[in-house]
């Protein structure tokens, strides 16, 4: 534990608010490096994430998380503070989940992922860290996504490094409510990605409303943030079966 003590996440607030006009307060600081820490040791048992050094952590993991809710105006608008219900799909390490309930304190967040072990180490995380707006689920997208419990009842769904862009669709539209948005963190973008996605969308009651094409603040990394507005119910015969979003992309 003493040598992951001394990897101090960078505080690199300047940059925090020319890029998101946000910066973490005291608490919000130390919960990200208390966040930090416990993913360091959770590697040890569990493969969560490859980018362990400090400054990739804070750029790959926080900064990244968070340039996706950019868009939304909430973060540089510190007085909408609106409940909102967000489900992060294949949530992984906790990406983009976990940063975007430290930054929201008033959000519900859900975090979805078919490991058991990953969600039972994340369970475990956010207590210790003492995140109390975080629920976990242990499942797929495309059987939670026909539940009466989660279908069509979240604001917001986060997809970060799932799939192809077709299967992301099919993901989170269901699990939206209308005039609900699915934010996909991707990196490169193609006009096939965008053909692709404009297909799946549409079958599935939603649209692209924007896609932001932007740069990592540390190291010029391409990223893109592609927005899905919901517009109308997801017909009854979406999300397929399990595996068939992958199997048979619409």
């Amino acid at each position: 534990m003493s040598e992951i003590e001394k990897q101090l996440l960078p505080n690199l607030a300047e940059i925090w608010q020319k890029t998101l006009g946000w910066e973490p307060d005291e608490l919000q600081q130390q919960q990200f490096q208390q966040l930090y820490e416990g993913i360091l040791l959770g590697n040890r048992q569990l493969n969560l994430t490859r980018i362990t050094a400090p400054k990739d952590f804070w750029e790959k993991h926080l900064w990244d998380s968070l340039v996706g809710i950019k868009y939304l105006d909430y973060l540089n608008c510190r007085e909408k503070r609106e409940t909102l219900r967000a489900i992060d799909i294949g949530t992984g390490a906790g990406f983009p989940g976990i940063p975007v309930a430290i930054a929201f304190p008033a959000w519900t967040v859900t975090l979805l992922d078919a490991t058991r072990k990953k969600i039972n180490f994340l369970q475990e995380l956010v207590a210790a860290v003492g995140i109390e707006n975080v629920k976990t689920i242990t499942g797929r997208a495309e059987a939670i996504g026909r539940e009466k419990l989660h279908r069509e009842t979240y604001d917001l769904a986060l997809l970060r490094a799932v799939g192809a862009v077709s299967v992301c669709a099919e993901y989170a539209l269901p699990l939206i409510k209308i005039d609900g948005l699915a934010i996909l963190y991707r990196g490169r973008w193609s006009e096939e990605d965008n053909l692709a996605l404009e297909s799946a969308a549409s079958k599935l009651g939603g649209k692209i409303e924007f896609i932001e094409e932007l740069k990592t603040p540390l190291t010029d990394s391409i990223r893109h943030c592609v927005y899905l507005r919901k517009l109308s119910r997801t017909p009854a015969q979406f999300p397929r079966a399990v595996g068939l979003p992958t199997r048979q992309p619409l």
